[in-house]
């Protein structure tokens, strides 16, 4: 009942997620690509606005963060010294009759198994034994590792091309960029660079709308320390995950951290701790955060000969930095974002469904709406009212389609916090005179209407904001 109940859920939000355009399927009209997905015009304001306060709060707002945009494309011995080549690999197995694909690894996490730690041959030998079948009730093969990169060519003569991989992680771009870094603005320990990218990672099972995905987003930093200062920074930026979280407008109940023990860990992790967020299919990853210690750094130094030392300016001694890689997955925030918002309730008697965001996250922060779309003049002064408000706050929308609660709720449906009414009160010619040059102001969340003077607009919106 309770994964019937995370279904629904999960629909609802897909659904929506369509209707009112936040995300489409990814090559709709040929019958779509699993695991892609486009994001329609709120979409992408809502992304927007979760990477715009998480630049601001980890880049902007300090002064040891330095910001870049590295290429998806890279030379592979990035990925040779990276331990991608040899390592970026999942437990595969296929229908014997149609060949389709599933994770070994996640059949025995619905049948109840922890599959962590587990060979291949084992995790084979537990399938068997659970009489695990496809979707299609066919017999499975025996596990294979499957590597998840996405491979490509460069080059513009045939049998010249050289071998590329789309990038399945941003960090590497960050850690090839050390040196430049280095050079160009001589940085003091600590220090970390960041970027927000697109990685890739051929699947083998996308799932639950866009939390598995094939090409995805990712917002993280590689942070450079002294070894020895390792355990006190990872404390610190432990402490700066949780407020991002609360940022959100995430609870204590929606999230938790899961410290990863030994033998789970990536290959080049000495400790890792998790964010899980109360998605509507189950608690599941949405952040992440490994001390890499110097494996990155090191193995460039091995692989290309550049020297990737630090030269320390007080007591000039060299040394390798180690790194905190604090990593936040952009789809999977949109997903958590929707999920926390998605709310139902009663208004007047009836029954509604919103979009509760917080105002800084809302992709519309203002719906401007005549009375009446067939008066003129009252259209007149909401198009004047909107150009204002449009110039300053810019995610602001005029709205004239339908009657006035239908308005309402499609405003609702969307998560818009504010929507302002021009009505014949605001050009005096009501009963009351006194509300002339006035219009109201409704709150999404209560549906409740207060009277503001246009003089006051700026302000009191500026404040409901908070922007």
């Amino acid at each position: 009942m309770v994964k019937e109940q995370k279904n629904e859920v999960m629909e609802k939000i897909v659904s929506l997620s369509k209707r009112r355009g936040f995300i489409y399927q990814g090559s709709e009209i040929y019958g779509g690509l699993a695991g892609t997905w486009d994001y329609g015009p709120l979409g992408v304001a809502l992304k927007k606005n979760i990477e715009n306060l998480w630049w601001r709060m980890f880049v902007d707002s300090r002064d040891d963060m330095y910001g870049i945009d590295s290429a998806i494309l890279m030379k592979p011995k990035v990925w040779e010294a990276s331990g991608h080549v040899g390592g970026f690999s999942d437990p595969l197995v296929e229908d014997k009759k149609t060949k389709r694909r599933y994770r070994a690894d996640h059949l025995l996490e619905e049948a109840g198994v922890n599959p962590s730690g587990m060979t291949l041959d084992e995790m084979g030998e537990k399938i068997k034994e659970l009489k695990i079948k496809s979707a299609d009730g066919n017999e499975l093969s025996t596990p294979q590792q499957f590597n998840m990169m996405f491979r490509t060519s460069v080059g513009s003569v045939e049998g010249e091309d050289t071998t590329v991989y789309l990038r399945p992680e941003t960090a590497q771009g960050m850690f090839v960029n050390f040196k430049n870094i280095i050079d160009s603005f001589h940085p003091r320990l600590p220090f970390g660079i960041a970027q927000i990218g697109k990685s890739f990672r051929n699947e083998i099972a996308p799932r639950d709308f866009i939390f598995r995905v094939r090409e995805l987003e990712i917002m993280e930093f590689e942070y450079f320390v002294k070894e020895a200062e390792w355990k006190e920074r990872f404390e610190y930026w432990l402490g700066q995950m949780r407020l991002w979280f609360t940022a959100l407008g995430f609870s204590s109940e929606d999230i938790r951290e899961v410290e990863i023990p030994d033998g789970e860990r990536a290959h080049y992790s000495s400790r890792t701790v998790d964010f899980h967020f109360k998605f509507p299919h189950k608690f599941d990853e949405i952040a992440g955060f490994a001390y890499r210690t110097d494996f990155d750094l090191q193995n460039h130094i091995k692989h290309s000969g550049a020297d990737l030392n630090y030269l320390d300016p007080v007591t000039n001694e060299k040394s390798v930095p180690h790194a905190l890689e604090p990593t936040f997955g952009l789809g999977r925030h949109v997903l958590a974002v929707l999920t926390k918002a998605y709310t139902e309730d009663e208004l007047g008697g009836e029954p509604r469904m919103y979009l509760k965001f917080p105002p800084n996250l809302a992709p519309i922060k203002v719906a401007v709406f005549p009375l009446l779309k067939n008066k003129p003049e009252l259209v007149a002064k909401a198009r004047e009212v909107y150009g204002v408000l449009k110039k300053e706050f810019g995610a602001v929308i005029f709205d004239d389609n339908g009657n006035i609660g239908k308005r309402y709720r499609r405003q609702d449906e969307v998560g818009t916090p504010f929507c302002i009414t021009v009505d014949f009160d605001t050009l005096g010619q009501g009963d009351d005179s006194s509300l002339k040059d006035t219009v109201t102001v409704r709150d999404r969340d209560s549906g409740k209407q207060e009277r503001v003077a246009i003089s006051e607009l700026h302000m009191i919106l500026q404040t409901k904001l908070s922007l």
